[in-house]
């Protein structure tokens, strides 16, 4: 017994004693030769010291960081082609594991964020700009006239990234990753499925977060409404908490808690109407023009012949600093952002006109218009995942029921189209589903909004698997253990050192959580996953 164990241990002392030789000095990877690659920077980069040039949102603290081995390229498929990746590996304690980020909006700049996050956890990780810089993510001016920018935008450079991160770790390690995974948000969801779809060979498991994968119909919103908003039916940001308000006294109770989150909107029946002016206009209700709008808005979008083009809102996305406040009012009519995506697509990458505007064309020609020149490119529609299926590929989708930017109904479609092509088991074997209740756009809303999601540097949340999303997606490829619920957190504040708000858990689709009637409401112990 004591030969075996002194074996054992001397076995694991040569594979470590391998892996540390097989490593390459950061430095030599300037060397690293691939093809339409050029490195443009390679460095050590000791812990804490990473400084960012550029980021996207609030600066982060990047101090928690370990020492990692950097690499810059830009990458060059096609002549108009400038596609930027950094890739970063830590110096010690890899876990084997590779982890592509995504990027939000029109993309356009490398996403340090979710990179430091992965890196944090000992993942070695890549991000891209896609092909362009961009001060701002609803800024698409970098697409006018460039066809293959908006190629690389639409599916090209996520992956190469993941070409060039894999020969990276490969030559830095001396071995490949063991696995390779891809976690990200709105046009990050969208870049995941894109990957699933086009390149099912490129990840073993892919989180995707409120994918913006229609993205030829989703800002077919201000199409419909500019006329709208120019005869009296702008609603300012101001009205916003008394609909808010209206909502929930409508549907809060329906689940049998009242707790500000409405647990499944498709059960509210909430009625504009309630919330007419009868003495006058006023921040607590609204004018009759306004009124229409806001039942377009949880109608969608229709075109000429009464078809939705799109999902519409759900009840309880009104109001908070990431609800349709900012997204479809902004701060006069026309600067909300979903008008900046819409006004952006449609100069720059289908009409070719920088003064292009939403009074240029109706409806129905602009969702033919994009369709015809956009939709191969850009929407990751496809329903047949069956090679990503086949060589083992695991899928999570998840969803916020309050996101006022991507209407959830979207989601829930893409899903039940995977089920209708690929049969409910077939799809349960390899692909699953969480709606968020109270999430807004990624993150934020009156409901739990923390379960692991790639959304910047972590600092005290949980990582088991009952916690993290991410970790429940390695379970299920690596231990073939599918997950049957995940439980998101509510912090004081958003704020993890100020303590836990309340918790709930998330239910694979089209499982909800019902509360027993019995115990503490904000305690997801005293919740069940039942089907409605």
């Amino acid at each position: 017994m004591l030969r075996k164990v002194t074996t054992i241990l001397g076995l694991m002392l040569f594979a470590a004693c391998g892996e540390a030789s097989a490593k390459q000095d950061c430095e030599s990877l300037a060397a690293l030769k691939l093809p339409n690659t050029t490195i443009t920077l390679v460095e050590s980069v000791s812990a804490g010291a990473f400084v960012p040039t550029s980021s996207v949102g609030p600066p982060p603290s990047f101090k928690a960081l370990p020492a990692f081995c950097r690499v810059t390229a830009t990458i060059k498929p096609a002549k108009d082609s400038d596609i930027r990746v950094e890739v970063w590996m830590p110096s010690e304690g890899w876990n084997g594991k590779y982890r592509g980020a995504g990027n939000g909006g029109f993309a356009g700049y490398i996403n340090y964020l979710e990179t430091g996050t992965a890196l944090q956890r000992g993942y070695a990780t890549a991000s891209t700009d896609t092909g362009h810089a961009s001060a701002q993510m609803t800024d698409a001016s970098w697409a006018l006239g460039h066809p293959e920018k908006i190629t690389d935008f639409g599916y090209r450079a996520i992956h190469e990234m993941t070409r060039v991160a894999k020969a990276a770790i490969k030559a830095y390690y001396g071995s490949a990753p063991r696995r390779s995974y891809f976690a990200s948000c709105s046009n990050g969801g969208r870049q995941g499925l894109m990957e699933a779809q086009r390149y099912p060979e490129d990840y073993d498991g892919i989180v995707v977060g409120a994918p913006a994968n229609a993205f030829t119909h989703e800002g077919l919103w201000a199409n419909e409404l500019a006329e709208d908003f120019d005869h009296g039916g702008y609603i300012p940001a101001a009205k916003s908490p008394a609909i808010a308000q209206a909502v929930l006294a409508a549907c809060d109770a329906i689940d049998g808690v009242t707790d500000g989150i409405i647990n499944d909107p498709r059960q509210c029946q909430f009625k504009p109407e309630v919330l007419l002016c009868t003495q006058g206009d006023s921040q607590a209700c609204l004018t009759a023009p306004q009124v229409t709008t806001l039942k377009k808005l949880y109608a969608g979008p229709h075109d000429s012949k009464g078809k939705q083009v799109f999902p519409g809102y759900l009840p309880g996305a009104e109001d908070g600093p990431g609800g349709m406040a900012s997204w479809m009012a902004g701060p006069a009519p026309g600067n909300g952002v979903a008008f900046a995506f819409n006004q952006g697509l449609n100069a720059n990458m289908v009409y070719g006109k920088a003064d292009w505007n939403l009074h240029d064309a109706g409806l129905d020609e602009v969702v033919k218009a994009d369709d015809a020149k956009l939709a191969r490119i850009l929407n990751a529609t496809d329903a047949n995942l069956a090679a990503f299926k086949a060589r083992g590929g695991k899928l999570i989708i998840y969803h916020g029921w309050s996101d006022p930017a991507l209407s959830p109904l979207n989601t829930i479609n893409y899903y039940e189209s995977l089920v209708s092509t690929m049969g409910r088991d077939a799809t349960d074997d390899f692909a699953r589903l969480f709606m968020v209740p109270g999430m807004q756009h990624c993150v934020g809303g009156p409901g739990p909004d923390s379960f692991g999601q790639p959304l910047g540097i972590s600092a005290g949340i949980p990582h088991d698997a009952q916690h993290d999303i991410q970790q429940a997606l390695e379970q299920w490829v690596e231990n073939a253990i599918p997950p049957t619920s995940l439980i998101a957190t509510k912090y004081v504040d958003g704020d993890a050192s100020k303590g836990v708000k309340m918790t709930r858990p998330l239910c694979p689709y089209p499982q909800v959580a019902a509360w027993t009637g019995k115990g503490n409401s904000d305690d997801a112990a005293n919740f069940a996953c039942k089907v409605p």
